[in-house]
């Protein structure tokens, strides 16, 4: 059930951001929408693919949590940006003509949403349109009554790969095109696209895409590739446009300008750190936040475990997982997410600060150099219980083709080493209870994801004589 904070009638605060959103948004053309574009066939199955890309159903039950799928068209003309790590975007030039996608879940029922809007900058790194921040925390987005929209902005998920949009399904999307005609291949339309999508979620456009549903906070949402794109946008297009209240980026992203006021939250896993991104590394204000999750990896296991049933099924390739050590951190990065989401949403409608986290401990950034205990464990950054009792090995360090350096490493320890750390099943599960509960108090855990979290150590099988079951 949704807390009583998200579901709080709109405060002065929120109702503030909507009359600056208001006034600063005139500057961005308004789109042409059109949808819902109705599927025609089932995932996995449609041999012409003639449904949403990525759709959750029927690998995330969307109907039996009140909520509902739908994609719609948009477009119209956009301005190409110059944009600038210091400084607001340089129009080059304007009018460019445009259509994309947008990618709606969102609650049935207006009694169900709380009034925040996820927008997602769709990930193409793997040559796809890739909802990161939906797949990691569509448990609690649907628990606490949040819509979703993602979308597709960049050239390479839209039309540039074989496994892009018009590609991947020419009989539903081949009237999309996000290059003017194929004159502009750079990107820079992205931008624009952005914001008209955030102009056609706040119903300026001629098409309410949240079905009745008023927003009250649009926050914007981005992972790896696409936190670096919302770096460029952060810096150079939201002192632009205005269009969004408050950001966060995920496994990447930065450095940023520090003369703005539009709140923003980074939260890293130790890849980031293991990969240099340490360099962007910038002290917390009354605007930016950083969060750095120990032992986590820029995918866990937990994500691409899903991830790749649904990559399967609507035929997207084929991992690799040939790495130099076990691949895919086992922390998982959905927890700390979570909680990123409430405090960012608190501190944008109600001005309370999130949490302030002890970064990874490093003794050289140039080059990196990370510290490690006698697990094989980094230390400082966020603590979860499976780093703090732990019973395998989880860093953010592998070798290997492909993504591998991205994966993480997941190294389970002995039943010799386990036998010693935990003599007994109960000293198992009251370590797990003890840190998650400091997790909760710290803010880096949400009360319903502790429950969680100690019901799985409950339910497991560390400190009893039987085996532990391979995830």
């Amino acid at each position: 059930m949704a807390t009583r904070s998200v579901r709080r009638v709109v405060s002065s605060v929120t109702a503030a951001l909507l009359l600056t959103s208001a006034a600063t948004m005139a500057q961005v053309a308004l789109p042409e929408v059109t949808g819902p574009i109705p599927p025609v066939g089932s995932p996995g199955t449609d041999v012409t693919r003639n449904y949403p890309q990525m759709a959750s159903a029927p690998n995330f039950d969307l109907e039996s949590r009140g909520y509902v799928e739908e994609e719609f068209f948009f477009g119209g003309a956009a301005t190409r940006y110059q944009t600038s790590s210091t400084s607001d975007g340089e129009v080059i030039s304007t009018g460019h003509p445009y259509k994309s996608r947008l990618l709606v879940r969102r609650p049935r029922d207006a009694a169900k949403f709380n009034g925040i809007v996820i927008v997602e900058w769709m990930n193409v790194t793997p040559g796809y349109n890739f909802d990161v921040h939906w797949i990691l925390s569509r448990e609690y987005l649907t628990r606490e009554g949040y819509a979703w929209v993602g979308v597709s902005a960049q050239r390479v998920g839209v039309q540039g790969s074989p496994n892009g949009l018009t590609s991947w399904s020419p009989v539903r999307y081949a009237s999309l095109d996000v290059t003017a005609g194929g004159q502009i291949t750079n990107d820079s339309l992205s931008y624009d696209i952005f914001s008209q999508a955030g102009q056609a979620i706040r119903k300026s456009s001629n098409l309410d895409v949240l079905g009745g549903h008023r927003p009250h906070l649009l926050l914007a949402v981005g992972a790896s590739q696409s936190a670096t794109f919302l770096t460029r946008y952060y810096n150079s297009i939201q002192p632009l446009h205005q269009v969004f209240d408050g950001f966060l980026l995920a496994v990447g992203g930065g450095p940023f300008r520090t003369d703005l006021k539009t709140k923003l939250l980074r939260i890293n896993s130790e890849v980031e750190i293991v990969g240099n991104q340490a360099r962007f590394r910038q002290p917390d204000t009354n605007v930016f936040r950083s969060w750095e999750m120990a032992g986590a990896s820029h995918l866990d296991y937990w994500f691409v475990m899903f991830r790749n049933g649904i990559q399967s099924r609507d035929a997207l390739g084929t991992p690799t997982f040939t790495c130099g050590l076990e691949p895919l951190s086992h922390v998982d990065n959905k927890y700390v997410m979570n909680a990123g989401y409430k405090q960012l949403a608190d501190w944008v409608r109600f001005n309370r600060p999130p949490s302030i986290a002890q970064p990874i401990e490093l003794t050289s950034v140039s080059p990196t150099v990370i510290p490690r205990d006698q697990n094989g464990l980094v230390l400082g950054g966020i603590r979860l219980a499976a780093v703090d009792v732990p019973i395998a090995t989880n860093t953010g360090a592998n070798t290997g083709p492909a993504f591998c350096t991205l994966y993480g490493s997941h190294t389970p320890f002995p039943a010799s080493k386990l036998a010693q750390l935990y003599p007994s099943h109960a000293d198992y599960v009251q370590a797990v209870k003890h840190v998650t509960q400091r997790n909760v108090r710290e803010g880096f855990v949400l009360q319903e994801d502790a429950k969680e979290i100690i019901e799985k150590a409950n339910n497991s099988a560390v400190g009893t004589t039987s085996p532990l079951p391979i995830p």
